[in-house]
């Protein structure tokens, strides 16, 4: 990922750096186990420990092995004696990377979590604070009835709250390790010192594997990341809909000399939540990837390895940094009210066209008769623009059914916002 998406702390999880000293950190607990069975003599330990990772010597090392582990294994050795002799004893370069894979993956989880809490919070700030805060809610791009600003929000409260639930799940499937051999069989390594090392790094051990942990788990995670990130897109494509000019009921923050335009000074643009918006195609098209990187070939190939070193980190560092971009637009975002309220009143009384139709099918018209009515309102009202309730008031059927005390609670732009509380209520906003 480059550097303008990549949030520092996520970045470092996948910096090179921190990659090779995760593979030692495995290395050496599998050593740990090994003492523990006692194929490793315990004196070799505190030796072993005081191994280290040299990033010249491994670049020295690859640039004549071609091979990231064998170069890896060099690199440690030098920095220890003959004890260097017990690192890696049985294993294979999976077991490492795939092992020190999920232990980056697990890291890398915990903070997009954090990020999935902090826009949380951030959303039910603003969805209490604009329950009320009336709208109009368009279906098809059309003006329907009213809704509110804050059940808006609250909607998108639960769908991420679904999204977190989703990421845990994920980070549970790949905090597993493998330490089985080359082709998974414990031929070289028992599996009681895989599950010794296992529990030294916190993780699961693989019930079953080949020669690599079988990729559906990291195809889970993926996925997951992608339903995260479709769904910030869902949010961001709400606010750049609202900010359009003719719309221009939210607007994102915009700083004292930012500029939107190299060539119109007045632009004042969705940037941000268009950036989120691509980058979950992103996300999106790495998900693609895990999911074909599922099918390998007999015990494994290799051709997962390639797609997994641009898609594992890419796609981290694309949702944190589209967490916290978002975040920002969320917290700071400037609700226009009174726009919102003129532009409910822009269709001149259309949305209130279903309350009408109920209650001229309580007063006992036929839902076509009733529907037939209303429709030839609404159609007069969209031809000339004229005032739909006034319309309504003024027909001689509808005036024999409805007195105008009734007519006054059909059009009430406030009863809508009577009946939002049982759903704030279910998803513990109250």
């Amino acid at each position: 990922m480059i550097d303008r998406y990549a949030r520092p702390k996520m970045k470092s999880i996948w910096e090179d750096e921190n990659k090779f000293n995760t593979w030692l950190k495995v290395e050496l607990a599998v050593c740990e186990a090994w003492v523990e069975e006692g194929s490793i003599p315990k004196e070799a330990l505190p030796e072993l420990k005081k191994a280290t990772f040299n990033m010249e010597l491994w670049e020295q090392a690859f640039s004549r092995t071609r091979h990231d582990v064998t170069a890896f294994l060099e690199s440690v050795s030098a920095s220890i004696g003959p004890e260097s002799r017990f690192i890696h004893l049985g294993l294979t370069s999976s077991d490492v990377w795939d092992t020190s894979t999920g232990l980056q993956l697990r890291e890398s989880c915990d903070l997009i979590l954090e990020g999935i809490n902090n826009l949380e919070k951030i959303l039910v700030k603003q969805a209490t604070k604009y329950k009320h805060t009336l709208m109009v809610g368009r279906t098809h791009g059309i003006h329907a009835e009213p809704t509110t600003f804050g059940f808006k929000l609250a909607l998108w409260v639960e769908e991420l709250r679904r999204g977190k639930q989703r990421l845990l799940e994920a980070k549970e499937m790949i905090s597993v390790g493998k330490f089985s051999g080359a082709v998974g069989t414990h031929a070289t390594l028992p599996p009681l010192v895989e599950k010794t090392a296992c529990d030294l790094l916190n993780l699961i051990p693989e019930p079953i594997a080949s020669q690599i942990i079988p990729r559906d788990r990291h195809a889970q995670f993926t996925t997951t990341l992608a339903l995260i990130a479709a769904s910030l897109e869902k949010f961001a494509t709400e606010i750049r809909s609202l900010q359009k000019t003719e719309v221009m009921e939210v607007e994102e923050p915009f700083g004292e000399g930012q500029t939107g335009s190299s060539a119109m000074p007045h632009k004042r643009n969705p940037e941000l939540s268009e950036r989120v918006c691509g980058l979950a195609r992103i996300v999106r098209g790495n998900a693609i990837a895990s999911i074909e990187n599922i099918s390998l070939w007999h015990e494994r190939d290799i051709s997962h390895s390639s797609a997994e070193r641009i898609i594992f980190p890419d796609t981290c560092m694309a949702l944190d940094y589209m967490l916290y971009i978002f975040s920002d637009v969320m917290e700071n975002l400037k609700v226009n009210e009174n726009n919102m309220y003129q532009n409910m009143e822009s269709t001149r009384g259309l949305l209130f066209s279903q309350r009408v139709l109920l209650r001229l099918i309580e007063k006992g018209l036929s839902r076509t008769d009733a529907y037939k009515i209303v429709q030839d309102a609404a159609t007069e009202s969209w031809k000339d623009r004229s005032d739909f309730r006034e319309l309504i008031r003024n027909n001689i059927k509808v005036k024999s059914l409805i007195d105008n005390e009734d007519f006054n609670s059909i059009f009430d732009y406030e009863y809508y916002t009577r009946h939002i509380d049982n759903s704030f209520n279910q998803i513990g906003l109250g």
